[in-house]
């Protein structure tokens, strides 16, 4: 059993998709500081200048003080972290949008030599059978 799985952890597939996970890991968290660090700034410069990923809508406010007895936290829709998720997820998928293309462009299939004659070769047969016969 131990061999079974020593010989599946060794194949191909599984080290690159280990690779994939430590990267997307790594490009979640380049993309995540680039949504709020430069992205959400420029949506909050249109919304009067107010940082947008701390826009909720109170339900129900906190009452007491943190850490004392009786305390109870805020109830509120954070639905600025939402957009903040969503941009996020735009740009992930763009980023992903643009390496699978990069990708593909590189990994095209290389065109196969044809078995047997050329078009040309296969022409210039049918041209000398054509002599021949005339």
């Amino acid at each position: 059993m131990l061999k079974e799985f020593r010989d599946f952890i060794l194949t191909g597939n599984v080290i690159d998709l280990s690779v994939a996970v430590i990267l997307a890991g790594a490009v979640g968290m380049v993309v995540n500081g680039f949504t709020e660090d430069i992205m959400m700034p420029i949506v909050g410069q249109f919304s009067d200048e107010i940082d947008f990923s701390d826009k909720k809508i109170i339900l129900s406010p906190a009452v007491g003080v943190k850490g004392e007895e009786g305390f109870k936290p805020e109830n509120a829709i954070r639905y600025g972290a939402w957009v903040n998720a969503l941009v996020n997820l735009v740009i992930v998928g763009f980023i992903l949008f643009v390496i699978v293309k990069a990708y593909g462009t590189v990994r095209k299939p290389k065109e196969k030599k044809a078995s047997g004659p050329t078009q040309e070769e296969l022409l210039a047969e049918i041209r000398d059978i054509l002599q021949k016969k005339a």
